[in-house]
């Protein structure tokens, strides 16, 4: 199955812009699942084999970030938050929900597009290497690629979002030496970047913080300033 055939699934209470995204995708060969609300979305993305969720921040009842939160919490599934706010806090806040991507409306359906079929072939070359089983391991802490779950010493499981777990990769690979943010930038290719563009360091941020839930004094990851960053553990 290439990225022309996903299976997408669209969480967006206003009729217009969720008949508009429906047709949209249908019309680029996607299978196309539409709810108006949160409810019983966990069950439908295991049910159906969601490739990339889209999801309306301000729905009812449970909103959009709260549901990405929720997903994150068992689930690796593409996520892109689909808002009508602009403020460059609002897209930090939903990138630290676990969020892949950030689109604000009026979309241009062609961006909107790309960016759902990079995250597509990201999700899915991704599975296909942790299919190989593949597992990082660094001061008694591991990466497991074939399930994308960070593993503490004590064995408790962090998840990770497809964001964090390539950039986390990427400087896994380079360990003990500077990886650059053009480099982490072309490892994490669902968006496009600008010259202010924050993500990188969001994603750093939001990795530390799973470390440090476990040793607050956790370093592993050094920022090397006006170049990129540094992990400095060995990894076997």
């Amino acid at each position: 199955m290439s990225e022309n055939n996903a299976v997408l699934l669209v969480v967006e209470d206003e009729p217009l812009t969720r008949s508009q995204l429906t047709a949209h995708f249908e019309n680029e060969n996607h299978s196309v699942i539409a709810r108006e609300s949160a409810d019983d979305i966990g069950q439908l993305i295991k049910s159906r084999d969601v490739d990339v969720c889209l999801i309306d921040i301000n729905l009812p009842g449970k909103d959009g970030l709260t549901l990405t939160r929720e997903i994150r919490t068992w689930s690796n599934v593409g996520v892109i938050l689909v808002t009508g706010k602009t403020e460059q806090i609002d897209k930090i806040v939903g990138l630290e929900s676990g969020a892949d991507d950030y689109v604000t409306k009026p979309f241009d359906p062609r961006e909107l597009l790309f960016r759902v079929n990079n995250l597509v072939r990201r999700v899915r070359s991704q599975q296909k290497d942790h299919d190989r089983g593949f597992i990082r391991r660094f001061e008694s802490w591991s990466l497991d690629l074939n399930k994308r779950e960070l593993r503490t010493p004590g064995d408790e499981v962090q998840s990770l979002s497809a964001g964090e777990f390539h950039l986390l990769l990427a400087l896994i690979d380079n360990a003990g030496q500077v990886t650059t943010r053009d480099q982490l930038m072309n490892r994490i290719r669902n968006r496009e970047w600008y010259p202010d563009d924050r993500y990188i360091d969001v994603l750093v941020g939001q990795v530390r913080r799973k470390f440090r839930k476990h040793d607050r004094e956790t370093t592993f990851i050094n920022t090397i300033h006006g170049t990129g960053y540094l992990f400095a553990p060995a990894v076997s």
